[in-house]
This record gives structure tokens, sequence and C-alpha cells, in this order.
């Protein structure tokens, strides 16, 4: 990788900061941190929220300064209590269990995860074996397969698909989690479709548009630049495909909470920084690492745009203003 240089006396020379575009929050985020703070406004804290909101570590400490209160499960919620599901979804189960010790549940499941649920319910009552593409242990997965947990098998790869038997063949639909690498699911998905003739799917895609553009905005830059920064945090699904996205473009990329998480040593001999954020990264955050990579040295700052975003949800009927 070539060196930044100057001569002697001269200005060094500025770095190009290539701004994936679109980037940082999308609608079914946006909904539910709002779906929190207009029920903060609303009623008198705490409000309890069943696992983080959304994965990311700013925005959760940010809600918890302000009143709300995270849970893992809802046995640690007191009877009659507000408590909001997370915009990941939440297994039928859970749903009946808040029924059941009365809480008052306001859902912030994006729109796009709850079509997923529709579809896994819709497969199982005509007798298909469901198989999920997905991450084991990921939030989404665990309330998607809740639907109909007998019926349901997860893969997490190519090899999952070489293994996997089912009861009848010619009885198969697929999903797949909303956040998953648009690539790598292609694949798993083509050996699905070779295996199981007769395979079924949803009508339209379910990773979901966001996730689409990000990656399809990092690809259209990685391979310029020398380096790649994600704003996201660790347990963002969608964040960490970016960083295995570049990565398998060729150029090494860092996955970061905020500007802190920059180090001298990435940056040493780098000219040009793909710079973009996960669905669930404030934009604030981009723009603090761009600042920080200001105080530097000179950058100039070029915005990729390879979609708009002009989709919003709106809020649940609970917490619209009278």
């Amino acid at each position: 990788m070539p060196k930044r240089t100057a001569g002697a006396g001269d200005p060094e020379p500025p770095r190009t900061i290539l701004l994936a575009s679109p980037r940082s929050f999308c609608a079914g985020v946006e909904r539910a941190i709002e779906i929190v703070e207009v029920l903060l406004e609303q009623r008198r804290p705490p409000v309890y929220v069943r696992k983080q909101i959304v994965h990311n570590k700013h925005v959760v400490a940010d809600l918890e300064s302000r009143g709300a209160v995270f849970v893992e499960e809802l046995d640690e919620v007191p009877d009659g209590a507000t408590v909001v599901f997370s915009a990941h979804g939440v297994a039928p189960s859970v749903r009946t269990e808040g029924e059941r010790r009365g809480l008052d549940v306001v859902d912030a499941t994006c729109p796009l995860v709850t079509k997923v649920h529709a579809e896994a319910r819709r497969y199982a009552a005509r007798g298909d074996t469901v198989v999920l593409i997905g991450h084991a242990g990921h939030e989404e997965v665990e309330g998607t397969m809740g639907e109909a947990l007998e019926q349901t098998v997860l893969v997490e790869s190519v090899e999952d698909v070489a293994a996997l038997e089912v009861e009848d063949p010619s009885r198969v639909s697929y999903l797949t989690q909303t956040t998953l690498a648009v690539d790598e699911t292609t694949a798993i998905l083509d050996a699905l479709r070779n295996k199981f003739k007769a395979l079924r799917g949803p009508d339209s895609a379910d990773i979901c548009y966001a996730t689409t553009n990000r990656q399809e905005a990092l690809g259209a830059l990685s391979e310029e630049a020398d380096l790649v920064l994600v704003v996201g945090s660790v347990n963002s699904s969608n964040s960490v495909r970016l960083v295995e996205l570049a990565e398998r473009r060729g150029t090494p990329a860092y996955l970061i909470d905020d500007a802190s998480g920059v180090r001298e040593e990435w940056l040493d001999g780098v000219e040009v920084i793909g710079l973009t954020a996960g669905a669930s990264a404030p934009p604030r955050l981009v723009e603090g690492v761009i600042a920080a990579l200001r105080e530097r040295g000179p950058v100039e700052v070029v915005e990729r745009e390879v979609a708009q975003e002009t989709i919003h949800f709106t809020l649940p009927v609970a917490v619209r203003n009278p």
C-alpha cells in the first residue's frame, strides 16, 4: 500500500473519504427508537424493553439515560408495567407470556420482520418443512423459528444444506433472516434449489431493502478504498455483514462503535477510506468519525449514492399522539 508523503515544507496531501449512501438508520430502526421515545414522554419512566431495542450500544445508552430499562426476559418486568418488544421480533410464546402477566405490551417489531413471521406461519400451516437461512442465536432467528418450531430448521451455510434431511423433499419452503449478506445467501439458496426441486419461497425477498442498499453502496466503493470503516456494534448483524463484504472484495475493514475505535496504525499509508454505517447506527456517529479523521489531517469527503430511501413505517396505534 503506498505511503502518504509530502515534500519538505509541503502540506500533507488530503485523504479521500468515500462515504457510502445509503448508510445508518433504516425505517424499521427509526420506528422502533421513536416508539420508546414517545412512550417515555407519554408515560412516566421506567419503560421496559425486552432485549436491545436495536443492536447499537449508543442508542441503548441514550434511551437508558432517559428512563428505559432493558431486560433479557419478561420475568424481569413488574406485573402490569409497560414493555416494548424490540425491532427484531419475538416468538409467539413471548407474546403469550406478556398477556398472561397482564403486561402493557407495545410491539416495535420491524414490519419487514413481521412479514417473515407471517410467511413462516403460512408455510407451516400447509405442512411444509420451513428452512430458515440465518444465524443461530440472533434474536430475529429465534423469534421466527418460534412461529413453527417443530417444522422449522435453520441453515447457516451451503454445508448445512448438503447435510439437511427432511421428511418430505417435495414439501419444503424457505425464509431468510432480513439482515444477511446478499451474495452468501444467494449461494445457500442455490444449494437449496438444487437439492429440493419443488422448493417454494416468498414472492419478494426477505433480506430487507436497507440491508441490500447498504451492501450495494459499500460494494460500489470498497475496491477503490485502501481501508473500510463500518460504524456499528458487534451484535449488529447487518453491520458485521458489511465488514465481511469489504473483506471478500479484498479491502481491509474494521467495525467500530464510534470515532474512538479508529486506531492510528490502520491509517498508516492509507489514502482512500471507505466509510459506512449499519442500519442501527446513528448518523451522528458517522459525522464523528469524519471529524476525527479531519483532526488527523486534511480530508476530502466524496459521497457515493446508489439509492434513495423514502420508506417510512407508521407508529403503532398505542403510541400515536392523540
